[in-house]
């Protein structure tokens, strides 16, 4: 039965009072105004991440640069999303929420403005980084703001509202993007989206309030700079996987092969090293509550549970979603366009329940729907091992809608469950986390996916298959992959629970 008797409790001296009232049939209606607003600059900022993939051919042509230089504009924001988010705990803490809010919607305007005017492929990378850094507070900034605002027994429905941003808007993204390309310039991009930032701006500059504590630690710059070696290190080694190839009989080309493999080595072993040491940074700094990313989090059973099992649905699920259009276009030969409205009723179907998943968490728990939902994503996983270069579309159509709905119902409780297994001093570091591991693991599930893909398609090809029997082989590689390394989710989606609808229990062992 669910809990009947769950309160807010007031906050501690110095801290700003949240709309929150005790036992709140609904959310506060200037909270959740304040969540709406970040809802929208999320969507935006997120539509944008991923409008940039599409437009890489036209801007190959357009800027008269090479295709390994065209990808320094999604890796470039990939980078600066690993660097930035970490940090992100720490200044949500130290900086109020409009001055938050003000910082990531100015510095991603900024960054769209930049983008639209940019004379040259330099300028405009550097555009995308000034986006990223915006783009990274966003999401952390949207979750800790909810976990402030909205009553425990309601946290779940309005997380579902923020898996429609996080299903809808990679979706739109692309398709949006290759139907402006087919009719205007890539320069569209960035001029349809600007204004929509500047006025999501001014309204939450007017609107926004200030909730929740604030520390006035100093940042550590070696944590800092620690973080940027650790995370982007790692990020960015995993960018290059597969991307050595397996050389050739051409010494130049296997130069650059050796060249490219060689950065992938020294990329991850810096991040590796940077990132222990930035961990025994925190540890000692957490003892004055100075860090960075304060690692008391994870003295939360529930909350360490629910981020491993977070952290291997993102790698399966982003290495899932870039594999299948590269066998859409590839072995089945659609376009680009044509691929992406395959996956848009997944996306919209995802958005839809969202709300209505949240709501089920709030009445039911997590058992409910993170079991069937974990059980779903495996089964299409597999399925997907049986692709052919014949299998028809409406199957892929109807497959792929189905793990959009599995994810739908395993999104929404593993958020809700994370941050809740949390007191609200650390909402904000647990948030930062959630965003970090995001980024990380996709990163990797992509990596890994990809270069699967594009070796055992090279192999097929070598041992004589056709050119789209050979690309299917090596999608049923990648996606065997991928549900292998998802089975584990069938044992932790029964061990996650609900927390209880008190946030002054304390997190478990933290003090």
């Amino acid at each position: 039965m669910p809990r009947t008797d769950a309160r807010i409790t007031p906050p501690s001296t110095g801290a700003v009072p949240v709309a929150a009232p005790a036992r709140a049939d609904r959310v506060d209606p200037r909270a959740s105004r304040v969540i709406w607003l970040l809802l929208a600059a999320a969507f935006v900022a997120i539509l944008n991440e991923t409008t940039m993939g599409v437009a890489i051919p036209h801007l190959i042509g357009d800027l008269g640069i090479t295709a390994v230089q065209a990808q320094w504009l999604t890796t470039a924001f990939m980078l600066t999303m690993a660097v930035v988010i970490p940090t992100t705990g720490f200044l949500l803490r130290r900086f109020t929420t409009r001055a938050m809010f003000a910082a990531a919607m100015g510095l991603f305007s900024a960054g769209t403005l930049i983008a639209l005017l940019a004379p040259g492929f330099e300028v405009l990378v550097a555009a995308r980084v000034v986006q990223a850094s915006g783009t990274a507070i966003m999401m952390p900034l949207l979750m800790t703001t909810l976990m402030d605002v909205v009553p425990p027994h309601l946290r779940g429905r309005m997380m579902g509202r923020v898996s429609i941003v996080m299903s809808l808007a990679p979706a739109i993204g692309p398709t949006l993007s290759g139907v402006i390309l087919d009719t205007l310039n890539w320069r569209w991009i960035f001029a349809i989206v600007l204004p929509i930032a500047l006025i999501t701006l001014a309204v939450g500059v007017r609107w926004i309030h200030n909730l929740g504590e604030r520390t006035h630690a100093p940042i550590d710059v070696l944590s800092v700079v620690l973080s940027a070696f650790g995370f982007g290190g790692l990020v960015f080694g995993l960018s290059q996987i597969g991307g050595g190839g397996h050389g050739g009989a051409d010494a130049a080309a296997q130069a650059a092969a050796d060249a490219a493999n060689t950065t992938l080595v020294v990329a991850l072993s810096i991040g590796v090293v940077a990132l222990g040491l930035f961990l025994w940074r925190q540890t000692v700094l957490q003892r004055h509550d100075d860090a960075l990313l304060d690692l008391r989090i994870f003295r939360s059973g529930n909350f360490s549970l629910s981020v491993a099992h977070f952290a291997v649905m993102s790698l399966a699920f982003f290495g899932t979603i870039t594999a299948l259009p590269l066998y859409l276009q590839g072995p089945l030969g659609l376009s680009t366009t044509e691929s992406g409205l395959i996956v848009l009723p997944g996306a919209v179907a995802m958005g839809v329940l969202g709300p209505f998943i949240g709501r089920i968490y709030d009445r039911w728990g997590t058992r409910v729907l993170l079991v069937p939902g974990t059980i779903i994503v495996i089964a299409v996983l597999w399925t997907f091992t049986t692709l052919t270069e014949s299998t028809p579309v409406w199957f892929i159509l109807l497959t792929q809608t189905v793990l959009s709905i599995g994810l739908a119902m395993s999104f929404t409780p593993l958020f809700t469950a994370s941050l809740g297994s949390l007191t609200p001093k650390y909402y904000s570091y647990g948030s930062a986390t959630v965003s970090t591991v995001q980024q990380v693991a996709g990163a990797a599930g992509v990596a890994v996916l990809i270069s699967i893909m594009a070796s055992r398609t090279g192999t097929a090809l070598a041992e004589g298959a056709e050119t789209a029997a050979a690309g299917a082989a090596g999608a049923r590689s990648a996606f065997l992959v991928a549900a292998i390394i998802a089975l584990p989710l069938l044992v932790s989606a029964f061990l996650i629970r609900k927390p209880a609808d008190d946030p002054s229990q304390p997190m478990t062992g933290a003090h």
